[in-house]
């Protein structure tokens, strides 16, 4: 047996010669080739970098921008080379733009917009996705088809309609915000719906069934065990409807006249409007204000993104 022992430790020592201290925990790994780096994983860090550098450049050229007196977009080529906080001061203390009421009036559009599409889209999603109920294939369709078409074409449609609203109603007609609210929640339903159904789908059945069989109702199923579980499709619903809310121009031209009523979208276009009055360093301060409540929204609810907007997909 003596042998078979001496050949098994040569054996060893042979091992550890070939193949260094890879086998001892906390050694060090032979260094790659760089062709070999660069094939594996390489060429995913040159993507970023190129598109951090593409999607960035706009920001830090707005930026800039903003902070150059000069009030024409030419004189903003050289970044940062002047450096002037004057334009986000002239954005306050200019009478015939209200900025402060632009950004106060898309704040409550946005907010209160995103959280009731959040609240009807859930019970809508519920719905198709718990009940059965004649119709229920086809209202999933329309929902869908509705989407496809463009929004322009309901444009003209739209303001028909509010301005008849408008006569007997004239808090929910033209030049109302609760009226530019109720045409963002009728425009929100079809897609948001479609998205939260997928994502309920995934929340088991037999969860509804446990709690059916403890005497639960489908209301007290909703609103204290499914809401907690598909929260990350809320928080993504919630963002993309704000979001959708701050940037949109053609509905609230069209119904807001007011300037004092009007959202940050339609107001800060009156500083580039005029031929003669056009006055892009301020256009773009009101730009980089607008942009950081967004932001913050984006940063906080950033751990939900990625799961509300996957987990729906692959049912």
């Amino acid at each position: 047996m003596a042998p078979v022992t001496a050949s098994a430790g040569d054996g060893g020592d042979a091992g550890k010669k070939k193949w260094g201290d890879a086998g001892v925990p906390g050694a060090k790994e032979p260094r790659r080739p760089l062709g070999r780096w660069f094939r594996e994983t390489g060429w995913r860090h040159l993507v970023g970098i190129v598109m951090i550098v593409f999607s960035g450049f706009p920001l830090v050229y707005v930026l800039s921008a903003s902070l150059n007196p000069g009030g024409t977009l030419l004189t903003a080529n050289s970044l940062f080379s002047n450096f002037d906080i004057g334009s986000y001061i002239a954005l306050f203390q200019d009478p015939l733009r209200p900025y402060g009421a632009w950004f106060v009036n898309s704040i409550f559009i946005g907010l209160t917009t995103s959280f009731f599409t959040v609240v009807l889209c859930a019970l809508a999603a519920y719905a198709f996705s718990r009940m059965r109920f004649r119709g229920r294939r086809a209202g999933l369709l329309t929902l869908l088809l509705v989407q496809m078409f463009p929004q322009l074409l309901a444009v003209v449609a739209i303001f028909l309609l509010m301005s008849a609203i408008s006569e007997v109603f004239p808090a929910l007609g033209l030049n109302s915000q609760i009226g530019l609210i109720m045409v963002y929640l009728g425009g929100a339903l079809g897609v948001n719906t479609f998205l939260m159904y997928g994502f309920f789908n995934t929340v088991p059945a037999s969860i509804d069934e446990a709690a059916k069989i403890d005497g639960a109702g489908h209301a007290r199923i909703f609103f204290t065990i499914i809401l907690r579980l598909v929260a990350p499709v809320l928080a993504v619903i919630g963002l993309l409807s704000f979001i959708g809310t701050m940037n949109d121009y053609l509905i609230a031209s069209v119904i807001l006249v007011d300037p004092d009523k009007q959202t940050l979208a339609v107001g800060l276009y009156q500083f580039v409007s005029q031929e003669t009055a056009r006055n892009w360093s301020v256009f773009a301060a009101g730009a980089v204000l607008a942009a950081i409540l967004p932001m913050a929204l984006f940063l906080s609810l950033q751990r939900f993104i990625v799961g509300g907007l996957t987990a729906g997909s692959v049912k």
